[in-house]
């Protein structure tokens, strides 16, 4: 989730339907893109302009940082998964693409069959409904119980500075149209053929990583557990937004030493152009790099 100080970019216009795609055994997974927020890196983390040096990398050449908006289309077996909706409809043409890049995937909103939200901020769950009805009809929705309860329960959280200025619904809105379909979780849970639910808290109380398997081969989609791969490498680095930071870093640190030097592909939705990378091990030092 990003800091009030997004702005939009036209360079993204051109990738919006690029698709990464990547097999894993027997399972294929693309990504949808949403739009994009052009961000100061210094507004999403707790750390200074030259801390970003060595970073480089994931920054433009204006010394902002990408931060992607969208969700991953999972084709396994006879199932169509999308893992988050992105931020929803939007009037400015370079954002609320998701729809056009299902459609660019050959695919249309009636053919998924289970929509899976990382987490509940809006910016994961805006295409979940359009306020009055259910985007994908015949989906059956599901998240973690824990984010249920604090983002559309009685003392939900307020998400209402970020959306005064970036625009959406909040998740108690947006989710009202899908209640009667929402299933939720209370611990891990394998919910389709070598596609498990694992909680990786800390950025939302009901944070959550999804595990894609088949045969030999795994890739992780990383939710909001991690929004830029310089988390895997500088684990003192706080998250702005991170609703429990203490616990948010101890559960990036543990995936970072799950993946580190494994080869195993991971992304994230805020990922620049949502590409998988792999996290390399060094001397005191870890590595990234993108597939």
């Amino acid at each position: 989730m990003p800091s009030p100080q997004a702005t939009s970019t036209d360079s993204f216009a051109n990738v919006l339907f690029s698709g990464v795609s990547v097999k894993v055994g027997d399972i294929e997974i693309t990504a949808l893109h949403d739009g994009r927020w052009q961000l100061p890196p210094t507004a999403m983390y707790n750390n200074t302009d030259a801390d970003w040096l060595p970073h480089r990398q994931f920054l433009d050449e204006d010394g902002t940082l990408p931060c992607e908006l969208g969700g991953f289309l999972v084709r396994t077996g006879e199932r169509l998964v999308l893992v988050d909706t992105g931020a929803g409809p939007s009037e400015d043409p370079k954002f609320g693409r998701l729809l056009a890049s299902l459609a660019a995937a050959g695919f249309a909103p009636a053919d998924i069959t289970d929509v899976v939200l990382t987490h509940l901020h809006f910016d994961h769950v805006g295409w979940t409904s359009d306020g009055e009805r259910a985007v994908f009809a015949n989906a059956t929705y599901r998240c973690d119980e824990r984010d249920w309860g604090f983002f559309v329960g009685p003392d939900a959280y307020d998400e209402g500075p970020h959306l005064a200025l970036l625009g959406g619904l909040p998740a108690s809105e947006r989710l009202g149209p899908v209640q009667t379909r929402m299933e939720t979780w209370a611990s891990d849970v394998a919910i389709a053929p070598g596609v498990d639910l694992r909680a990786a808290p800390g950025h939302t109380p009901g944070s959550t990583v999804v595990v894609i398997s088949s045969g030999t081969e795994r890739a992780i989609l990383l939710g909001d557990a991690v929004h830029c791969p310089v988390e895997l490498l500088e684990e003192e680095w706080e998250f702005m937004a991170d609703v429990d930071p203490a616990l948010a870093r101890r559960t990036r640190e543990a995936l970072a030493r799950e993946i580190e030097g494994t080869g195993i592909p991971v992304a994230a939705a805020h990922f620049p152009e949502m590409r998988f990378g792999r996290l390399l091990p060094g001397s005191g030092q870890r590595s990234w790099v993108f597939d």
